[in-house]
């Protein structure tokens, strides 16, 4: 069993990353960081407690790009040590497969994250640490990458395929699919009450729970207004008829949508305020 530590520095994929991780019984515990000084604390009180001491890390998940210190300078920090936690990198570049491997890397693993990918990994650092599997792993080949199967051969990137994460694809005009944990699930629009951006990623809140897509706001903005989505802050998106109430509080703007309250944008007051008189007059 593995005690692993994530660390990526935005947060939605830091959470998808830990989801995933702690779903794999060969994971025994998946803690994250935000940042690398984080991740270096942490890393330093596994190394003080030893590979059995109740702070001990087995395997790194680590991002490359991140404010600071990069996760190829943590890497290479740890290098130093005699027994360091071995290294998965995940990331969105392809380009640092060379000088990840160089650092004697576990595995490489691109995002958007497959699931069955992240599994092989696991594979991987379970083979390399001598810890027996749970549940066979997926074919590597499935899970796009070329390689051996021998956990002492790297695996190099395979040509990437489009996941439904990715392309945020709609089965039909009325659906939109999203991936979470392995399981591909067709989300109907008209039951997303409004959409959070968060970085280059959305969040679809519907009454059920939410669902993360790899697409921008801005796309889905413009993709979905003729379906009554409108933009009322930099931050959501709201379907214009699941608002609840209309709310002026001392010159600010806000918008109840079932439990949560979202704020409106001066620049985008008005037009709301229209739109919601258009719509209840008729």
């Amino acid at each position: 069993m593995l005690r692993v530590l994530a660390v990526d520095d935005e947060k939605p994929l830091l959470e998808e990353l830990l989801y995933l991780l702690r779903s794999d019984p060969r994971v025994l515990s998946a803690e994250g960081a935000s940042d690398a000084t984080e991740a270096l604390r942490r890393i330093t009180r596994a190394l003080e407690s030893g590979p059995e001491g109740p702070d001990g890390i087995d395997v790194v998940f680590l991002d490359i790009h991140m404010a600071g210190l990069t996760g190829l300078d943590i890497a290479r920090l740890l290098a130093g040590f005699a027994r360091p936690p071995l290294i998965v990198f995940v990331t969105a570049h392809e380009g640092f497969a060379v000088q990840a491997f160089d650092l004697k890397a576990v595995d490489y693993v691109l995002k958007p994250v497959r699931p069955e990918r992240l599994a092989e990994a696991v594979r991987r650092a379970c083979a390399q640490l001598g810890r027996s599997a749970v549940h066979p792993p997926q074919p590597a080949e499935a899970a796009g990458v070329v390689g051996t199967g021998d956990p002492a051969t790297p695996s190099v990137p395979a040509q990437r395929r489009p996941s439904p994460e990715v392309t945020v694809a709609d089965r039909t005009t009325d659906q939109i699919a999203v991936e979470l944990g392995g399981v591909t699930r067709f989300v109907a629009i008209a039951d997303i009450a409004y959409v959070e951006a968060q970085g280059d990623y959305a969040r679809l809140h519907t009454d059920e729970g939410s669902h993360l897509v790899r697409i921008p706001l801005s796309t889905l903005e413009e993709r979905w207004a003729a379906r009554g989505f409108v933009r009322i802050h930099r931050r959501h998106l709201v379907a214009l008829g699941r608002i609840d109430e209309l709310r002026l509080d001392a010159g600010t703007t806000s918008v109840r949508v079932g439990s949560a309250e979202l704020q409106v944008s001066r620049r985008h007051a008005r037009q709301l305020r229209d739109l919601l008189l258009r719509q209840a007059t008729g």
